[in-house]
């Protein structure tokens, strides 16, 4: 049997800050699928986590060693990377003790069976295996948006070949409905949907209201909803029972979150279980046109021109919030105050200034409680993650 485990040992989790404080990486969401999500479906195996030893190692978490792997044969994969074609059907061809590399790069991923593992921390591959293919990383929080169009695509064509799509209503407006793919279940009507300059993805049991804008590359993901009059741009991501409105571009919502009212979102990224109140904005572009600063837990980076927000998750606005160019919210933050939002709110802030903190007791019971209305619950996993954020962050 095949299994692919992810590593995190090369990928920098740390520069990933928000989103690595509460899943691994290859838990992103880039395009319509998860990393872990695109390698399982295109090795159409199972996968895990190796064990890293610290406070993410839960249900999945497995080591590397003889009792584990058996009769196995282990994909080891950066859990950063974006496969592509080209490359699944390299990794498909590699034997036990072989790596995958592109030129003038690391490798990443190797292929494992007992008699290459020394001990849990010491596995021995000696033969390289060299691809000419773009290798695409996800070595930075503004690289989700910045490859999320290109990825719909290619999870897009992954999904659907072969395949057929549900009968596009004849109360919507398309262009090049062959570029345009409705699952089982989901409700499309009286909406405006632009295929031309890239696909459309609607997922299991979504909702697209009446007099909604599409313009691809979209994905709206299983049981999503986009409420009246929304505007998507190429490049969205609305991830699995999100509920948007207002206008969004380029931007990936990870799931089960809320952007339901009127306002911009714009090159930006929006972990699980957020919130934004009615009438928050975010900034992408700053008045004088010039390169925005963004935080990251190894000091201040000039990430170009356009840059929203990266909001971990379990994090919410008040009404009206505007929220700074280039800004960094941490996990289970509750933001609000006058003017601007800083570029930087800590995991567990209460309030924009980060003069208080959200208790912890009371921060749980409030995540449970929007966990509800999504008919879920907070799990034993996320209290242990969320506790050792408030203890270390």
């Amino acid at each position: 049997m095949r299994k692919i485990v992810f590593t995190e040992e090369f990928c920098n989790p740390r520069n990933l800050f928000p989103f690595t404080l509460t899943r691994q990486v290859q838990d992103i969401r880039v395009g319509i699928l998860t990393i872990r999500e695109k390698w399982e479906l295109y090795l159409n195996c199972p996968s895990f986590d190796k064990f890293e030893d610290d406070y993410k190692d839960l249900e999945r978490a497995v080591r590397l060693d003889e009792k584990t792997i058996g009769k196995d044969t282990i994909y080891l994969v950066h859990g950063n990377v974006l496969p592509t074609k080209k490359i699944i059907k390299q990794v498909k061809k590699l034997k036990a003790g072989e790596f995958l590399s592109v030129p003038e790069k690391e490798s990443f991923v190797y292929c494992v069976s007992r008699a290459e593992v020394i001990d849990e921390h010491n596995i021995k591959v000696g033969k390289p295996v060299e691809i000419d293919e773009e290798l695409n990383e996800i070595k930075a929080p503004w690289n989700i948006f910045g490859l999320n169009a290109r990825a719909i695509a290619q999870d897009f064509e992954l999904l659907t070949s072969g395949r057929k799509p549900e009968k596009i209503s004849a109360t919507n407006n398309v262009c090049d409905p062959a570029n345009i793919f409705i699952e089982k279940g989901a409700t499309v009507e009286c909406c405006f949907l632009n295929a031309q300059a890239g696909p459309i993805y609607i997922g299991k049991d979504a909702v697209v209201m009446e007099g909604s804008l599409l313009r691809g590359p979209v994905a709206v993901c299983d049981e999503a909803v986009v409420k009246m009059g929304t505007r998507l741009y190429e490049g969205t991501t609305v991830g699995p029972k999100c509920t948007v409105g207002g206008e969004i571009k380029n931007s990936v919502l990870f799931g089960y979150s809320n952007k339901a009212h009127d306002g911009y979102m714009g090159d930006s990224v929006v972990g699980e279980w957020c919130n934004w109140g009615a009438g928050t904005s975010n900034s992408n572009l700053k008045n004088t046109a010039s390169g925005i600063i963004v935080w990251t837990p190894d000091g201040p980076v000039n990430v170009g021109l356009k840059c929203g927000v990266f909001m971990g998750d379990y994090s919410r606005t008040a009404i009206n919030t505007s929220i700074n160019t280039g800004t960094v919210v941490g996990a289970c933050a509750n933001v609000y105050g006058n003017g601007l939002t800083p570029k930087f709110i800590p995991s567990f802030s209460w309030g924009s200034d980060g003069l208080q903190r959200y208790e912890l007791d009371k921060a749980l019971v409030d995540v449970n409680n929007w966990k509800i209305l999504k008919g879920s619950a907070l799990t034993s996993s996320e209290k242990i993650i969320l506790k050792h954020i408030f203890e270390h962050y």
